[in-house]
């Protein structure tokens, strides 16, 4: 995914802009043709409601394109939402990434890079990969 500093157009703004003022389409016209509330239509206008999944198959339905557009579109600003939230860029940093020796079963704590317990469970580790080569050969 293309990094960028701009936010992305939002799902509503697509939908009113390129779809429904185009073809002179109502929020209540819109919503009939969908089989959905009026309201529903008009939280995805005003970006206040997410596209779901099947609320993207039914707008591809009713427009002829694709559901993954209207996915796309709701991811794209769903991860710009999150690159730049502070509180979402927190959990971001304090995730670590698993170890090698966590993939084996190791616990989380013991697999982070640096911690006592995370050398003496490498050092397990190795100690039993050294075994096992040595009684097969």
């Amino acid at each position: 995914m293309l990094l960028t500093k701009r936010k992305p157009e939002s799902v509503g703004d697509i939908l009113t802009e390129e779809f429904m003022e185009p073809m002179g389409l109502t929020q209540a016209a819109l919503a009939q043709a969908m089989g959905v509330q009026r309201k529903h239509v008009n939280e995805l206008c005003n970006n206040r409601r997410a596209v779901t999944a099947a609320t993207a198959l039914i707008l591809a339905r009713v427009f002829g394109n694709s559901a993954e557009f209207w996915l796309n579109l709701q991811r794209r600003n769903d991860l710009w939402a999150a690159m730049h939230s502070p509180r979402e860029q927190r959990r971001v940093r304090r995730a670590r990434r698993l170890s090698p020796g966590a993939r084996r079963g190791a616990s989380l704590p013991a697999a982070r890079e640096g911690s006592a317990e995370g050398r003496r469970c490498r050092l397990r580790a190795s100690a039993e990969a050294l075994r096992t080569r040595a009684t097969r050969g």
